[in-house]
């Protein structure tokens, strides 16, 4: 097995998730979700390789990977944190929310943080307009978000993970 500069136990496993699949093509989604799981991301050697165990060509393959704004081609950081700007998000203040993410990051959407801690995004809709505007950290939905809440959440992960808060902006008041 050709590991394309990936690692080989995680190739392994990812070949073993395939063999368990009744029908790799019909079922492609929920195997690129897992590899993307697996391997923190989707390059094109990953993508080559689904497609020589799968059969399934490599373009469609890697159509679906740039069609949906979930799967990643490079690595992302240790959290995503995607902000909302869905109708109900924008028109309840999504925009100052990122724009607080942004600041207190040091990060522009699609950028990752200097520690490597966050990667910002924006998506279209988190199916949760009830408490808009929200975001999301690694899929755990935040509702009803003010500027200074989103600061506070981001600050609570590196406190939780015994990180220091970096100071790139002063904090919002």
């Amino acid at each position: 097995m050709e590991d394309f500069g990936l690692q080989a136990d995680k190739l392994a496993a990812l070949d073993r998730y395939i063999d368990g699949l009744t029908d790799p093509e019909d079922q492609l989604i929920g195997l690129l979700h897992k590899a993307q799981e697996m391997f923190g991301c989707l390059p094109k050697a990953l993508q080559v390789h689904i497609a020589q165990k799968t059969g399934i060509p490599a373009s469609k393959i890697y159509g679906v990977v740039t069609f949906y704004s979930l799967f990643r081609m490079t690595p992302g950081g240790r959290h995503t944190v995607s902000v909302c700007m869905g109708t109900a998000c924008f028109v309840k203040g999504a925009e100052k929310v990122l724009e607080a993410i942004e600041k207190r990051l040091g990060v522009a959407l699609g950028d990752i943080t200097e520690d490597g801690m966050f990667m910002l995004e924006q998506v279209h809709c988190l199916g949760a307009c009830s408490l808009a505007p929200v975001m999301s950290i690694d899929g755990q939905v935040y509702g009803h978000m003010t500027p200074e809440k989103a600061v506070e959440i981001l600050d609570s992960f590196y406190i939780l993970e015994g990180d220091e808060v970096h100071d790139t902006e002063a904090q919002l008041v």
